[in-house]
């Protein structure tokens, strides 16, 4: 069963918030954060499972955005259909969770907007380095696959000088909040099955791609 009726965003924001306040943070090459446990294992494994199908890269990859078209997100549809997609939107939507988010990590995300994509990549799959710097104000990458560990996200310290790369731990995450030294992306290796994620964004009133988020007529308040 790819979802279970019984997912609760108590459980989900009792597990967040834990997660976040065991956080650990580095100073180098910029400021970032990892976490682990974010979510109740029965939501990490259902998200996991979601049946969404991967999308075909066709030979071109480098920017997310140009498989516009294949993408998923934690949309209205989407949340109707998974009560995992949903129950966490309504706590990351939650001035809870927002509060926690602004205290634990200096980020600001009041009046901001929910963005949650559901990332599954393949092998031929890259990003090329890029910081977020601009609409988004916070960016969390939370890892879901197993048997994944070297697939991390790649962090760099300029746009072409290489620093390391994130354990991708399952139901762990990368945090940080997007500033012009916010240097991240994916090298090209190789790939296994499917490397599944989830992307959380809190971005601006300026977010063009409206049907891209979760609550499109309604920003967070802390």
């Amino acid at each position: 069963m790819a979802d279970a009726p019984s997912v609760s965003s108590d459980d989900i924001g009792r597990a967040f918030r834990a997660s976040i306040d065991a956080r650990q943070a580095f100073e180098r090459p910029y400021r970032h954060f990892l976490v682990e446990n974010v979510l109740p294992p029965g939501v990490a494994k259902a998200l996991h499972d979601l049946p969404f199908g991967a999308p075909q890269l066709d030979g071109v990859s480098g920017r997310r955005e140009v498989h516009n078209d294949t993408r998923s997100y934690f949309d209205a549809a989407n949340m109707a259909r998974f009560p995992a997609m949903k129950a966490l939107a309504d706590y990351l939507q939650s001035s809870e969770a927002v509060r926690a988010i602004r205290d634990a990590f200096d980020a600001p995300v009041d009046d901001t907007f929910l963005r949650l994509e559901y990332a599954l990549d393949i092998d031929g799959f890259w990003l090329e380095p890029h910081t977020d710097l601009g609409v988004k104000k916070f960016t969390f990458l939370l890892y879901l696959s197993e048997g994944h560990e070297d697939l991390g996200t790649d962090i760099y310290a300029d746009r072409d000088t290489h620093f390391g790369v994130s354990p991708f731990i399952p139901n762990s995450a990368m945090v940080f909040v997007p500033s012009d030294r916010t240097w991240h992306g994916f090298e090209k290796r190789p790939i296994k099955g499917v490397r599944k994620s989830v992307i959380l964004n809190y971005v601006t009133h300026e977010w063009k791609a409206r049907e891209q988020l979760s609550f499109p007529d309604t920003p967070v308040r802390i």
